[in-house]
Order: C-alpha cells, then sequence, then structure tokens
C-alpha cells in the first residue's frame, strides 16, 4: 500500500517513523515551510522534513493546497491512502477525493469532544482527567468525519500540555499504525460522530498568559500547566512580566483581595485567589533561567503589595 503522509512538528514524526518501520511504501511528504527556529532563528527543517529526507522520500512544501499544483502533485503520487497528522492545512475536496482509500487523521481528543486546534491543551486547562486519540476518515467539515479507532489515557494531576503532548505522540503512532494495519485489511470501521455532542477548542495564543487571580485555585493550575510549553502563564511582580511554570494548591482559607500576596519565603510566594490561594513554585524572569521561587526571591525581594 502506497501511503503519502502529511504532517510538519515533532509530534507528527514519530507517527511518519512507525510507518516507515511497518514497512509501507511512503510514496511522498508534505509538511509545512521551512520557517526560521530557535533563538538565532535560522531557517530550518521540519521534524518531519528531516526524516523523510533521510529516508530519501520524496518531500512537498506547497503554500496551498487550492491551486491546483499540490493536487496535480498528489495524483502523480499514486498513493492509496493519505495520512495527515498535525499538518497545519484543512484538506480541500478536490483533494480528499483523489486517494481510493481516503485521508484519514489522528487527532488529539475523544472525538467530538474538542474539535478544532488545540485539543490537547484545552483537556488540561479544562483540568479533564482523561483524553485520548481518534482516527477518523477526514471530510469537508473540521474534524467531523467517521470515526475508525480511539485510544484512551488519564491526564496526571500536574501533568503540563507539553507532557501530554509527548506521551500522546507516542499513542498517536501506535494508533496510527492499528489504523493503517486494519485499512489494508478491510477491517476498518467506520462510525458517524455525533454531531450534538461536538465541542470547539480556540487556538492558543501569547494574550491568554495574564493569570487572572479572580480564578480559582483550580483554574489557576490547570492554565499554568495548560499554557506549557508555549506560551507560559506569566504574572506581574514589581513591574516585570515573569512566567510562571509551577504551582501548588494549598488549604488556606483568606480574606485577601484576589493578587494579594499572603506571604513569600522559602515555600514559595502564596498568593489570594478566587477561592483561597495557590504558590507559585517555579517562574523564570526575562532573559533568565527558570527557577524556584525561592531562589527568585533571593535576590528579588518583594512586598506584600508586588502583585
Amino acid at each position: 500500500m502506497r501511503i503519502v503522509f502529511m504532517g510538519t512538528p515533532e509530534f507528527a514524526r514519530k507517527s511518519l517513523e512507525r510507518l516507515y518501520s511497518d514497512r509501507y511504501d511512503i510514496a511522498g511528504v508534505f509538511t509545512q515551510e521551512d520557517k526560521p527556529r530557535n533563538r538565532g532563528m535560522k531557517m530550518s527543517f521540519s521534524p518531519v522534513k528531516e526524516l523523510a529526507l533521510s529516508k530519501n522520500t520524496p518531500v512537498l512544501q506547497p503554500t496551498s493546497l487550492k491551486d491546483g499544483l499540490a493536487i496535480k502533485s498528489l495524483k502523480e503520487l499514486y498513493c492509496d491512502l493519505v495520512v495527515v497528522v498535525s499538518y497545519g492545512m484543512m484538506l480541500p475536496n478536490d483533494f480528499l477525493a483523489i486517494p481510493p482509500l481516503g485521508c484519514i487523521n489522528i487527532h488529539g481528543s475523544l472525538l467530538p469532544k474538542y474539535r478544532g486546534a488545540s485539543p490537547v491543551q484545552s483537556a488540561v486547562l479544562n483540568g479533564d482527567k482523561e483524553t485520548g486519540l481518534t482516527s477518523m476518515y477526514i471530510s469537508e467539515k473540521m474534524d467531523s468525519g467517521d470515526i475508525i479507532l480511539t485510544k484512551n489515557t488519564p491526564i496526571g494531576d500536574d501533568e503540563t500540555s507539553g507532557d501530554l503532548f509527548e506521551r500522546l505522540s507516542i499513542l498517536s503512532a501506535e494508533l496510527l499504525s492499528e489504523t493503517v494495519d486494519a485499512i489494508f485489511k478491510g477491517s476498518a470501521k467506520r462510525v458517524p460522530q455525533n454531531h450534538n455532542e461536538a465541542t470547539y477548542t480556540t487556538l492558543i495564543t501569547k494574550d491568554m498568559a495574564p493569570i487572572e487571580w479572580s480564578k480559582s485555585a483550580f483554574e489557576i493550575k490547570n492554565k499554568v500547566r495548560g499554557l506549557q510549553p508555549w506560551p507560559v502563564a506569566t504574572i506581574e511582580l514589581n513591574g516585570v512580566t515573569l512566567k510562571v511554570f509551577s504551582v501548588d494548591i494549598t488549604t488556606t482559607k483568606t480574606d485577601e483581595r484576589p493578587g494579594s500576596i499572603i506571604s513569600h519565603g522559602k515555600s514559595g510566594i502564596e498568593v489570594a485567589c478566587g477561592n483561597g490561594s495557590v504558590i507559585i513554585k517555579e517562574l523564570q524572569a526575562p532573559g533568565g533561567k527558570r527557577m524556584s521561587a525561592a531562589d527568585y526571591l533571593r535576590g528579588n525581594p518583594i512586598t506584600k503589595e508586588a502583585l
């Protein structure tokens, strides 16, 4: 079976690695255009492109899938199936109609919950105890196609979105392998989604970073977990914007105004919130390294009115 793979980040690379190890014929790989990355902002290849080139697989990086050139390229690859994992572009209907076995996608939630661009972060931000992955046939509407297989996994109380992404990337490769095998054998199911139960996610942006102290301690902790590795939750302390990487929920009952500093010292910075308080455990100053709040306080004394 000839497969065209479409993906871009490290999350997708693990799935492509699995297809190679399963010895499928990878006819070609579509990935996003090269972009400047890291501190030097040098142009670099996506993780998927790096892997494809190492396997001498043709790589295509169209700026659009709607101008006819991408469709022509796909036809010339004579594939049986298109696999999409974190590619970054919607596939138009003309594109979907080309492979005889269809186009499938691995989505980072248990559909129909969390359709859209940020299913992994949304599960953490909302404090969910469980999430998973769904393999599905791609249809015209976003994340609404028939389900093939699902895979569930719990979410740890202190697990960040970055931690969860790493685990899901491994599970994604396993789910993809099982899904493609079922399609190859002709045993893949098509289970229509209940569209009435669909929920949608929003794009994660830097505007979400500031912590709102009027929120509950539970919501604040979930925000700190959910916005890692990007954009990372922030606070303003003595006029400086600090990134916050870890907080603990306390048992403190307080009448202090939300955002007031209750205490600060070896255990961290305790701040009143909508109900109770949280202790900031790890943070990072601009241009500095991630460190414990206690270490930060040694060189940066604060007062209760600092926030």
